[in-house]
């Protein structure tokens, strides 16, 4: 199969889809790799470490559009590539569908089979390629946050770790899971007082046993929510419904009660972001300000760290790749259940019921599509 890897052209996006050792692999599979000229700058990767690991250097995305069977991105196509896609090309990349309506009907029109880093799942319930960027935009949260805190930057001149004599910055986070868990271990770890809310009791238990006395953990309700936002000094929104937008935790009312100069960022503004006043910012301009209150909302963190991320990205799905690249992509989908839960968007119709219910879609199964 001939795969291309494009140039990711989202503001300050610096990963890549494959790394060169990635791209070895494939080669030595059977397989080519049309890599466009530069993709790999933003983690130290040159063009002539993609010809040494067997690709073919593509002068520009259109070309690599133009002739691969499948693409392999990382962030979810723009505009501009979206009217490159074509009937039957694979795309394998995050997607993130449920808030974006334009680029679902885009990706419909394209007829192209759209499969989603974030919705393929284990065995034990858990999104793997989801885990790897999760983890890193829970790191990334607390160290954003502590800078949004600074007085420079709007928030209210608090030090995450305090200093003798003077009290920590409280910290709440909602969710437990990769994100938070993530949150809350870098959090913890600089000192800070954190709470961490969720409304799953086995969640709440791993928690405690992981952290013991160095967070505290709260059932996750509206009154709950309210009474730890209003005392945070950081809120780190990390939840997620896997495939639908993210539920709203936080109102615009509830920010009335919260100390000005106080910080959110909300990590699930990739999923539509679970405050309401959460609007999708870049790296370039990465905070605003409403009602006091500084909202961060970078809709891929894990950028701005693209050398980690890439090769912790690339690690979890080049098996995904192999599969899709070895077995065409009806084939490997009736062969893993997993994968086959990544399908979004299939020759014009939705296979993710999430995303169907969320923007009033019919739904066709992807058993249904491949049966098809």
């Amino acid at each position: 199969m001939l795969i291309g890897v494009p140039r990711e052209i989202k503001n300050h996006e610096y990963r890549v889809g494959l790394t060169p050792p990635a791209v070895r692999e494939l080669v030595a599979r059977g397989h080519e790799l049309l890599v466009e000229t530069g993709a790999g700058e933003g983690i130290s990767a040159s063009d002539d470490a993609y010809r040494a690991a067997g690709a073919r250097i593509a002068a520009s995305g259109e070309e690599v559009f133009g002739s691969a069977q499948m693409i392999v991105k990382v962030k979810e196509p723009q505009a501009i590539e979206r009217t490159r896609l074509r009937p039957g090309q694979i795309l394998f990349t995050y997607l993130h569908l449920a808030p974006d309506p334009e680029q679902v009907r885009d990706l419909m029109a394209s007829g192209a089979v759209c499969i989603a880093y974030e919705t393929v799942t284990a065995a034990d319930g858990s999104l793997p390629l989801l885990a790897p960027m999760s983890e890193v935009a829970g790191r990334m949260s607390v160290q954003a946050g502590a800078h949004c805190l600074e007085k420079a930057q709007g928030g209210r001149g608090v030090l995450l770790s305090g200093v003798p004599g003077v009290e920590p910055a409280r910290v709440a986070i909602l969710g437990g899971g990769v994100v938070g868990s993530g949150a809350a271990l870098v959090a913890a770890g600089m000192g800070a007082d954190v709470t961490v809310l969720d409304r799953s009791p086995a969640v709440l238990r791993r928690l405690a046993a992981q952290f013991g006395p160095r967070i505290k953990t709260l059932y996750a309700n509206t009154d709950s929510i309210t009474a730890a936002i209003h005392a945070a000094d950081l809120v780190i929104g990390a939840v997620l419904v896997p495939g639908a937008t993210a539920p709203r935790l936080i109102t615009r009312a509830m920010l009335s009660g919260m100390q000005p100069g106080s910080v959110i960022v909300d990590v699930a503004i990739d999923q539509g972001g679970c405050c309401e006043t959460s609007r999708p910012t870049t790296h370039a301009e990465p905070s605003y300000i409403v009602d006091g209150i500084v909202h961060y909302c970078v809709a891929n963190m894990p950028g701005a760290v693209a050398r980690t991320a890439t090769y912790a990205l690339t690690a979890a799905t080049l098996p995904f790749v192999i599969a899709l690249a070895d077995k065409g992509w009806q084939a490997a989908l009736r062969a893993d259940i997993h994968l086959r839960n990544g399908l979004n968007v299939c020759a014009g119709q939705i296979a993710c019921a999430e995303v169907a219910e969320a923007l009033h879609y019919p739904h066709s199964p992807a058993e249904q599509l491949l049966r098809a």
